[in-house]
């Protein structure tokens, strides 16, 4: 059996970290919609505050 290469090793660490940063993200901006707390976006080349009801229905989602 071949052992892997180091970058398949590092692509495989990579994807892992994104995984955590996202679930990170995620968490920190329920937390803030939770509390009550505005969060912060780039949208259009401006910072964007959005409400916690904002968050709430999905408007924070950067695929829109």
């Amino acid at each position: 059996m071949k052992e892997p290469t180091r970058s398949s090793k590092l692509s495989a660490l990579e994807k892992g970290a994104e995984t955590a940063f996202k679930k990170a993200v995620a968490k920190a901006i329920d937390e803030h919609a939770r509390l009550g707390f505005p969060i912060y976006v780039w949208r259009d080349g401006q910072v964007v505050e959005l409400s916690p009801e904002e968050v709430r229905s999905g408007a924070a989602d950067p695929k829109e």
